[in-house]
């Protein structure tokens, strides 16, 4: 207690550690207490348990087998039917998810990664490093977010890699401006002029006490980063400019227009690749607005 009282500093420390432990405490249990939230989390890990099993080769695995004549119509033995090939579209969807999923979680860790690092960067160090930095996303954020996506797509070439590269290099520069803004108010809180005064470097105070505690706000752009990544390639393979390999829900989306040119009534294929998009994005939307509801200190008047 004497130690406590004859240095203010480490007092503010524990303080800090003890409110965003709570902080923490109180969002896991508001996001359990949520039943829009926790039916949108059921789905997500549906959907992550479908994309690994069909990883693992134990579902969808022969999705290029041919399992009916051609646009047989939805049924028991083909949920969603089959295709000109005579493919279940039920297969084709379920890979698409496997493709959905990986390139949403890859984008949004590339994304964060960048977007954290630069963005605390930018916002502790200040001066020069934080005008490069921030000249740097602001000439990427004038250009047109699809011509972007498509320029880089195009340098990379096809596959899932380059649509992974080219989402995740495009993707950051909304979390390193929330971050650079967050680390710039924080650095000035008495918690890090506390430990500057112990001695600390610039990796203790920055990466230890300065990012725990606007970690928050990571996560929600993290979820937001998910379902926009998982939008983006949906558009850039309907573009063409998806891998050749794998049944993207944007791929499925493209066949299906001569599909309806030819015939309205073969309509499977498209409400298979809608109503798979459909539901993950709305699961991402709900679960972000309750981590956003959650996580943010200021919705709980502190």
């Amino acid at each position: 207690m004497e130690t406590t009282m004859e240095n203010p500093n480490l007092a503010e420390d524990i303080r800090s550690d003890v409110k965003s432990k709570s902080l923490w405490q109180h969002a896991v249990s508001t996001l359990l207490h949520d039943k829009l939230a926790v039916f949108s989390m059921i789905i997500l890990a549906t959907y992550i348990l479908v994309a690994l099993l069909s990883v693992s080769g134990i579902i969808a695995a022969d999705w290029q087998a041919e399992v009916g004549p051609s646009y047989a119509a939805p049924s028991a033995e083909n949920i969603f039917g089959t295709d000109i090939f005579g493919r279940s579209v039920f297969a084709k969807v379920v890979k698409g998810t496997e493709v959905a999923m990986g390139i949403g979680f890859a984008t949004a860790i590339l994304a964060m990664l960048i977007g954290v690092t630069l963005g605390s960067i930018a916002g502790y160090f200040g001066g020069k490093v934080d005008e490069l930095i921030v000249w740097f996303y602001t000439s990427i954020s004038s250009i047109p977010s699809i011509m972007l996506l498509v320029s880089v797509s195009f340098i990379l070439g096809k596959g899932l890699l380059a649509i992974f590269l080219a989402l995740g290099l495009t993707g950051w520069v909304g979390l390193c401006r929330l971050i650079r803004g967050e680390v710039m108010k924080h650095k000035q809180r008495d918690y890090v002029q506390g430990a500057t005064a112990i001695g600390l470097g610039h990796f203790s105070k920055l990466f230890i006490h300065i990012l725990p505690n606007v970690f928050h706000i990571v996560i929600i752009n993290f979820s937001l980063t998910f379902q926009t990544a998982i939008k983006a390639e949906v558009i850039l393979s309907f573009l063409g400019l998806g891998s050749p390999d794998y049944p993207s829900w944007g791929k499925l989306i493209d066949d299906s227009k001569l599909e309806l040119a030819r015939s309205p009534m073969v309509w499977w294929q498209l409400a298979g690749a809608a109503v798979a998009m459909f539901f993950v994005v709305l699961a991402l939307n709900l679960l972000g607005d309750a981590l956003r509801d959650a996580l943010d200190p200021k919705l709980k008047g502190k």
